[in-house]
């Protein structure tokens, strides 16, 4: 029957997740020893069952058969209603009642119908045989299979045979014949739903610790791809950032070496210091990412702290050393901001006067040196940052892109966004000539700072 066959998929995967994953993992671990050693053994058996069920149906419906013929020998007149039946009846019937079980896995609802005749046959002669009882067996494997509907139809047919055997034999049937049969009846209907549920909810927490094994996993990938980006931002700045100050100086330095020897080695000195300080900075975010021999991360009280806003003078006389006329201009004090937004502010303005450097020309229309402001006012609802240059961005003098392009300008949004904060970067309106770059960060919630 189409019912019986599409309800045993379920119970496979049951039967996998109760001790039987397919994918080989033992989830009795943690269990006491001797529970463990059962479960195992368990899960092998069902293996075994679920690549040669016929094995173990045979086996199985032989060894009924066998106690089914053993009664019908003679043991049947010891609690048989009529002791005078027909030898040849008893046996049929037997037969009847217990060779059907072969198919009682794939075929259970038809095979209560094949034997619905022959357990009529058993109440109505009186034989009252041993193989009457094998009907819980079947209700058994319709309650592991089939809905609570199937189930309780199934087990009405089943109890057909007692009820005949009132209306015919009214003397001590009830304690001979309904009492045990009704009994039979209700513990294998009672036993499948057990196992049953037993197996579901099972199935179920597998599934569920699969899904937050598949979660974690996830969580893992994002949180490293997180990572990834934040070290590209912070390896973006620290290598873009002393590159150009370091070719800066390198080109002012070759132009003066002829002229103003002393002045190429002002340079050459300067850019000995630009690239020990990017060294370091290299160095201290490789420490970060580097692991002992035992496998821990290197404590963050060995390594140095990360740059903050009181390092911007430091940056802007680095960037002036390149060649690039700085003027700041900052007012509040940054006492109050986390030093999380300090490196933002921080690593923003150094991409911006770094990207001066690459990109605006060395001059403006006006024939002026490209000059830079920096600005950083404190407020009580944050930090404003502004870089304002008056080069022109068009095409520099190195034959480098036109416009900022590529992962400095991501960059400086995906650190606002990390803090709710707004970047606005473009051209100054015409006609002036320049760029700018301003950054704002909300401070701290007051929750978050009484905390």
């Amino acid at each position: 029957m189409d019912a019986d066959t599409t309800a045993k998929g379920p119970v496979t995967d049951a039967n996998a997740a109760a001790g039987d994953d397919p994918h080989g993992q033992d989830w009795s671990a943690g269990a006491q020893p001797l529970t463990g050693r059962l479960n195992r053994l368990a899960g092998r058996i069902r293996r075994f069952d679920r690549r040669h069920p016929l094995i173990w149906d045979i086996h199985l419906t032989a060894f009924f058969v066998l106690a089914a013929l053993i009664d019908a020998s003679g043991g049947w007149r010891t609690t048989a209603l009529d002791p005078h039946t027909a030898t040849w009846l008893v046996t049929v019937v037997s037969l009847g009642l217990s060779v059907p079980l072969l198919w009682r896995r794939s075929r259970p609802v038809t095979v209560v119908l094949v034997t619905l005749p022959f357990a009529l046959v058993n109440a109505w002669s009186g034989a009252h045989l041993q193989a009457g009882f094998l009907g819980g067996v079947l209700l058994c494997n319709i309650a592991l299979r089939l809905p609570l509907r199937t189930l309780a139809g199934s087990a009405t047919v089943s109890l057909a045979p007692f009820a005949l055997a009132i209306t015919r034999y009214t003397d001590d049937s009830w304690n001979h014949y309904i009492v045990p049969g009704s009994n039979v009846v209700l513990m294998g209907a009672l036993l499948g739903l057990a196992v049953r549920s037993r197996q579901e909810y099972t199935a179920s927490l597998v599934e569920r610790a699969r899904r937050l094994e598949i979660e974690r996993d996830q969580q893992a990938r994002l949180a490293a791809a997180a990572e990834r980006a934040r070290i590209a931002r912070e390896m973006h700045d620290i290598i873009g950032h002393n590159l150009s100050v370091i070719t800066g100086l390198a080109d002012g330095g070759s132009y003066a070496a002829e002229k103003n020897p002393r002045r190429a080695v002002e340079a050459l000195e300067a850019i000995g210091t630009t690239s020990r300080q990017a060294l370091t900075e290299l160095r201290r975010l490789l420490d970060v990412l580097r692991e002992n021999s035992d496998g821990e991360t290197v404590e963050a009280a060995e390594l140095a702290p990360q740059p903050a806003l009181a390092d911007l003078h430091h940056l802007v006389d680095g960037v002036r050393a390149a060649g690039l006329p700085v003027r700041m201009t900052v007012r509040g004090h940054a006492d109050p901001l986390p030093a999380g937004q300090q490196l933002t502010v921080y690593r923003v303005v150094q991409e911006a006067l770094t990207n001066t450097l690459k990109h605006a020309d060395p001059t403006d229309r006006a024939g002026e040196p490209t000059r830079a402001d920096v600005d950083v006012s404190y407020a009580r609802d944050g930090v404003t940052a502004t870089v304002t240059d008056s080069g022109a961005p068009g095409p520099a003098h190195r034959g480098e892109p036109a416009t900022v392009t590529g992962r400095g300008l991501t960059g400086m949004r995906e650190r606002a966004a990390l803090y709710d904060g707004t970047l606005e970067a473009g051209p100054l309106p015409h006609p002036a000539d320049g760029w700018r770059v301003r950054l704002h960060l909300p401070g701290p919630r007051k929750d978050t700072a009484d905390q």
